[in-house]
């Protein structure tokens, strides 16, 4: 039978990390470097954004974006193409971005109409302007400690334990998710930092009693409110990538995470859903778009 998670300290509140407050901190320092590399180069960094289709949840996250840009003094291209465009279209379009020195960052927004293979495209981008950090070259120089871009999400994860933990050597971290967005890119950053990581999934078995050992525990099963307060051991850091709409009362829907945070406040610090991730990640690719302005010189 599993324990009870009422027999911890329900007085206990957990530190809740800020991802708003935290994601303002980083566009402001990002903001500062754009405009020394307008005094530097006299234009702005250029991220062009390519949307495909008009599918809801990507038209949000693209304005969302492009505002985001605005705010720091990125210039952006919006690039709309329509749902049946071939995929030698949007190879054609990437090969003249690759081409554009005023472009210094390309995203393309997935997932893609299933005519056109994800994987093809997204590696048909410039590593050097892969400000996403999907491109093999890209998650190879992760793997290998070599730099390059990191993907935006794991990226802000750091930042949100850089927030709360001074030194992760030697701390056992448990990754919940195995994607090669965000699971595996976070287990090599934190093996980067000298944590011991144990990466599972939903099919991990024990999962609970693995997750129980853990200093630092990152859920991005997305599964919504997966991981209980029974899972979580005193004075643990949890950062839930997750994000579930359900629904709630009265007809409305509520956004939830991969951790029960209610069930979690005897944890030393936890990330809320919504304003924990999510923010982080495209004040994240800002950063990146910077960072692929001042490698380029």
């Amino acid at each position: 039978m599993a324990p009870s998670h009422a027999a911890h300290d329900s007085a206990a509140t957990a530190h809740r990390i800020d991802g708003r407050a935290i994601a303002r901190s980083l566009d402001e320092r990002t903001a500062a470097a754009v405009r020394a590399i307008v005094a530097r180069d006299g234009a702005p960094p250029g991220l062009a954004v390519v949307l495909v289709g008009n599918d809801p949840a990507s038209e949000v996250y693209v304005g969302r974006k492009i505002e985001a840009c605005r705010r720091v003094g990125i210039l952006s291209f919006e690039h709309r193409l329509p749902a049946q465009t071939t995929q030698d279209a949007l190879l054609t379009l990437i090969a003249r971005l690759n081409a554009d020195p005023t472009i210094h960052g390309i995203l393309v927004q997935v997932p893609l109409p299933s005519h056109i293979d994800d994987g093809m495209v997204l590696s048909a981008i410039d590593p050097a302007k892969d400000v996403d950090g999907f491109h093999p070259v890209n998650v190879g120089r992760l793997s290998t400690g070599t730099g390059g871009l990191v993907p935006c999400t794991p990226l802000g994860v750091m930042m949100l334990l850089d927030s709360v933990i001074d030194d992760m050597k030697g701390m056992d971290a448990v990754v919940i998710g195995k994607s090669n967005i965000v699971g595996k890119p976070i287990a090599m950053l934190l093996l980067e930092r000298e944590a011991t990581v144990t990466v599972t999934h939903i099919e991990t078995r024990g999962l609970p009693d693995i997750v129980r050992k853990a200093d630092i525990i990152v859920a991005a099963a997305g599964a919504p409110r997966l991981v209980k307060g029974y899972w979580v051991k005193e004075g643990a850091v949890i950062i839930d990538v997750g994000i579930t709409r359900l629904p709630g009362e009265g007809g409305k829907t509520r956004l939830v995470g991969d951790v029960a945070y209610d069930e979690v406040q005897h944890a030393r610090a936890v990330t809320p859903v919504p304003g924990g991730v999510g923010p982080m990640t495209i004040a994240c690719l800002l950063a990146n778009t910077v960072k692929a302005a001042e490698m380029r010189g």
